[in-house]
């Protein structure tokens, strides 16, 4: 019989019992006595203090007030079984029952062709019960085993994060050794196991690990942002394991598979006395296939590391570097490399202080910053098609434009002012049109330029280099990409009297013009961005959203169940003959100006336009060597940009990483051993 129908009954035969007491004692006529004693008859009563009188009020009263708690129970029992009983039996199922979870393997990321560059891998984890915690021997002997203090494994024990039932994870990747002596003797670890789960596996090493990034425990603002996130989101419980950076973190909604559940029934103290239901079995996250080119990458990250060796060779500081390769008909980054570089695998299992404190020091430099999109440096010369492009559409310069460059320059042309401005090539270019200014990127030709749009008062130079998507962000999809800065007077003004100084010094002067005709001065832009820049060169107008995904793999066959979406972002308009003049003055870079630099080019079959840069980075004393090339220049289809940080000059350092990534990707490597002395 229902306990709660027995509960009713009870009630029901008190109220009764109850009842009749009342009836019975509380309409007594013991209250009123006749006397007869010898007189007429007469009636006492009032106040009448019998026992018998006594004892009826108490009863009287006692009724009601059982009868009042009875009223109380009967109501809140009503409210159990009819008005509550559905929350109240989800509440005692729960005591009864609890979740046991399992983590699913996460999707493996995959190269434009299939390769893997993440995968998982089996690992041995020692788990135990939680019930070890009483046995304070088993815990040392398992301590002493794994080689973990006493207290760390402790601590594990535990932890709760994957249910209260589950076994507790105390080491993963143990050695064979441990899982031999655990398995020899299950006398003195009865409730210790070894298990194989999946651990992210990185068989390339350091690949592409700016791209890729890395994964580590959920964090607590992961957790709460989870919580609030909308239905359909991934919902994580502590203890997860989630993307941190790079395609990990974009696109953990793919990566993250779907973790297994099974409800089971335990009892008071916990201990599991059975099943209630089979639950599902975790299922891994899918694959994600990249844009990169593994081949490509290998090579671009090994020539940056080349190169900076070399220039170490000759006494330069050379801390850092970056190369983006793009397909400029389509905005996928066949490559995107970034020096120094880390091992995501470091953090598999979870990451020392000491190794993470190394990895965010600055004199190793910051090896976990992405430079190919979060490194931003003053561009140098590699703007000056851009400067070029300015002058013509704003009438600052014509085609038929010249100027004399005798490697000393001056705003009110005397060349004994003081407070002149040098030409890289301080010998002087003589007479130099444009075309010659991109070519031999005299100085000169662009400091008249910057003078020209300051006596116009017009901030063209900037209006141009936003259009071709300067001072903002590209949208590639990954985190942490920076803007950059087109500085103007507007900025300057905010900027320089935030800081205290005076009207005079916060005024734009028309230096700063020349010095970012240029690239110099306050301008700062990142690699990703001077690709872009010269995907609008090379395919004259359009630029497309630079993205490392090309698709989310199928779980059957070799197919995509969704694919990247080329975007168009810009499209910007040029007259087509300045255009042609522009790229003249690239293809003059590349096989006339200097003939050692030459020589690394006449080597490869495809004909390619470029611009060499060398910017100063005044706040750490070093130069920013820049090199921007796209090819075949008939019909232009990969662009490709490097810059190197604390080198000679743009000609001998980040001109060879470029040259490195062409090769690889048409298989056509460099040849050339010369290095150029003279090139900007």
């Amino acid at each position: 019989m229902d306990l709660s129908l027995v509960i009713i009954i009870v009630c029901v035969v008190l109220a009764i019992a109850l009842i009749a007491v009342f009836l019975v004692f509380g309409r007594s006529e013991g209250a009123f006595t006749l006397d007869i004693g010898g007189a007429s008859p007469r009636a006492s009563g009032g106040s009448d203090t019998s026992p018998e009188k006594g004892l009826s009020s108490r009863l009287v009263g006692f009724a009601v007030a059982v009868g009042g708690v009875f009223s109380v129970l009967l109501a809140r029992l009503w409210t159990m079984q009819l008005v509550s009983s559905d929350e109240y039996a989800e509440q005692a199922e729960s005591n009864r029952t609890s979740t046991v979870y399992t983590q699913a393997p996460r999707g493996r990321i995959l190269d434009r062709n299939g390769n893997e560059i993440v995968t998982n891998r089996g690992s041995l984890t020692v788990t135990a019960s939680a019930d070890v915690l009483d046995d304070d021997i088993e815990v040392t002997l398992l301590a002493n085993l794994i080689g973990m203090p006493y207290q760390a494994v402790r601590r594990k024990l535990q932890d709760t994060t994957q249910g209260y039932q589950s076994l507790r994870t105390i080491s993963v990747d143990v050695s064979r050794r441990v899982v031999a002596y655990i398995g020899e003797h299950p006398e003195v670890f009865p409730m210790v196991s070894v298990e194989e789960r999946a651990q992210r596996s990185y068989p390339h090493g350091s690949l592409a690990a700016h791209v890729v990034g890395y994964t580590g425990t959920v964090t607590q603002e992961q957790l709460a942002a989870s919580e609030e996130a909308a239905d359909g989101s991934v919902r994580y419980r502590s203890g997860d394991v989630v993307g941190q950076t790079g395609v990990e973190a974009q696109y953990e909604s793919v990566l993250q598979g779907v973790r297994g559940e099974r409800v089971v029934y335990v009892d008071a103290q916990g201990n599991v006395t059975g099943q209630k239901s089979e639950g599902f079995d975790p299922q891994s996250g899918s694959d994600l296939v990249l844009t990169l080119d593994i081949d490509v990458q290998r090579a671009a990250e090994e020539s940056l590391v080349k190169v900076i060796g070399q220039q170490r060779d000759i006494g330069k500081e050379a801390v850092g570097g970056s190369v983006v390769a793009l397909d400029c008909k389509t905005g996928e980054v066949i490559a995107m490399a970034s020096y120094p570089t880390f091992t995501p695998s470091s953090f598999v299992g979870g990451i020392s202080t000491s190794d993470w404190e190394a990895l965010q020091a600055a004199d190793a430099n910051y090896p976990m910053l992405n430079r190919a999109i979060a490194g931003q440096y003053p561009s140098g010369s590699i703007i000056k098609p851009l400067t070029t492009l300015a002058a013509l559409d704003y009438g600052i310069a014509t085609a038929g434009s010249w100027w004399n460059c005798t490697g000393w320059w001056t705003w009110s042309g005397n060349a004994s002012d003081p407070n002149g401005m040098k030409c890289w090539w301080e010998g002087g270019h003589g007479s130099v049109d444009l075309v010659a200014g991109i070519t031999y990127s005299c100085d000169v030709v662009f400091y008249e330029i910057g003078k020209g749009f300051y006596n116009e008062s017009s901030e063209g130079m900037q209006e141009t280099f936003r259009r071709y998507g300067l001072g903002s962000a590209t949208g590639v999809d990954l985190p942490g990409e920076e803007i950059g800065r087109v500085p103007d007077a507007a900025w300057k003004w905010e900027y320089f009297k935030g800081l205290g100084y005076s009207d005079e010094d916060a005024t734009w002067q028309g230096g700063e013009n020349c010095n970012l005709a240029i690239g110099q001065g306050d301008l700062l832009v990142t690699c990703l961005q001077m690709a872009c820049a010269y995907c609008s060169l090379a395919n004259k107008g359009p630029v497309y959203r630079p993205h490392v995904m090309r698709g989310v793999r199928s779980r059957v066959g070799d197919g995509f169940v969704s694919e990247y979406r080329c975007e168009q972002i810009m499209d910007v308009d040029e007259d087509d003959a300045y255009r042609e003049l522009v790229a003249r003055g690239m293809w003059g870079v590349v096989y006339e100006e200097d003939p050692v630099q030459t020589a690394h080019w006449t080597n490869l079959d495809v004909t390619v336009h470029g611009k060499t840069g060398t910017g100063e980075q005044i706040s750490a004393d070093r130069a920013i060597g820049w090199f921007g090339a796209y090819g075949p220049a008939e019909d232009p289809q990969y662009v490709v940009v490097a810059n190197m940080d604390g080198v000679n000059a743009g000609g001998s350092s980040s001109l060879l990483v470029v040259r490195d990534v062409f090769g690889a990707i048409y298989g056509q490597p460099d040849t050339a051993t010369g290095t150029t002395g003279t090139a900007d």
